[in-house]
């Protein structure tokens, strides 16, 4: 939020595990986030699952950057 309020763009990629306490997170704070979601889990993936993930997001990614 910080960088944000800089003028320094962000993008917040979470899993779709953690998608109702981004809501609630982002509406106690009044503060409507640049979210990419991925699917849930990732803490057990090899490298290379979580490249192609990444890889797979990064227009999205990007493209909200852009905003």
């Amino acid at each position: 939020m910080d960088l944000e309020q800089r003028g320094i763009p962000g993008v917040n990629v979470i899993t779709t595990g953690f998608t109702d306490a981004a809501a609630t997170q982002s509406t106690a704070l009044g503060w409507d986030p640049a979210l990419v979601i991925v699917e849930h889990p990732i803490q057990n993936r090899t490298t290379a699952e979580l490249q192609r993930l990444a890889d797979a997001h990064f227009d999205a990614i990007m493209a909200k950057i852009r905003q």
